[in-house]
């Protein structure tokens, strides 16, 4: 396996600064890695240093991107001679909500997917819930008033704050019901190749039961505790893509070094 990561704006050939212990890390481990200037793979070309070896299959760990971009890098690789870990398919199972939620229903909050445009108070007519939290299909608010509302009638208003501060909707309105979850509670694990890590050594069984329903080679799962005590899922996202988190850069390495 050959890692692929963004280059410094500045100096091609230094790693950006977010992934820098990550990257020292994984070399360190004896992972093989390219950089590549993200501008320039915005632009169409995506040109690699040290060059990506013919025939090796390659990890991204860099910015989200949007599936059809993914694609492009997908493809991008292809020319190249190599090949994507994970394919698209699996990248938007994991990166879009609407594709993972069905699977796993019983163990996260309860949610309508509408598009962007819905009248809400129409669509959710008749829900009685405790609050709305609001996201499109990847990402909430993080900015002014947050994600939360407390009825049906501020939805609107949320997304439209939404677009202003994020540019965009991406794919659509993730409407979800308010649960009590216990601050400080949140953990995010990463499963690859179906194997469950978690950065203290510990996998609950939710995460074990998320590594045997989903259908890709890497990627993160955020678990939290409800004030009743049962562990809720948050959401999954593509590895590729996710933030360590509370995972030290070399924890994170031995876990990517199980993917080669």
């Amino acid at each position: 396996m050959h890692l692929l990561y963004p280059s410094d704006p500045f100096d091609p050939k230094q790693v950006d600064e977010t992934y820098q212990d990550e990257y020292a890390a994984a070399r360190a481990l004896g992972l093989e890695a390219s950089l590549f200037c993200f501008e320039d793979f915005e632009a169409g070309r995506l040109k690699a240093h040290p060059a990506i070896p013919e025939g090796s299959t390659v990890l991204y760990r860099g910015w989200m991107l949007t599936p059809p971009v993914y694609i492009s890098l997908v493809e991008a690789l292809r020319v190249l001679g190599a090949t994507a870990l994970t394919d698209p398919a699996q990248y938007r199972r994991c990166h879009h909500l609407p594709e993972w939620y069905p699977l796993l229903t019983e163990h996260t909050s309860e949610t309508r997917v509408l598009p962007a445009d819905a009248d809400f108070t129409q669509a959710l007519h008749g829900l009685d819930w405790p609050g709305y939290f609001i996201k499109d299909y990847v990402k909430s608010l993080n900015t002014a008033g947050g994600a939360l509302v407390a009825n049906v009638a501020q939805i609107a208003r949320l997304v439209e704050q939404m677009r202003q501060y994020r540019g965009q909707i991406e794919g659509g309105v993730c409407v979800r019901k308010r649960e009590d979850y216990l601050e400080h509670t949140e953990r995010r694990y990463f499963v690859a190749r179906g194997r469950a890590y978690g950065a203290d050594g510990e996998v609950p069984a939710l995460v074990q039961r998320c590594a045997r329903l989903i259908d890709s080679p890497f990627f993160s799962v955020d678990v939290v505790q409800r004030a009743d005590g049962v562990l809720r899922l948050v959401e999954l996202g593509d590895g590729q893509v996710s933030d360590r988190k509370e995972w030290t850069a070399e924890g994170f390495a031995q876990v990517l070094k199980t993917l080669g």
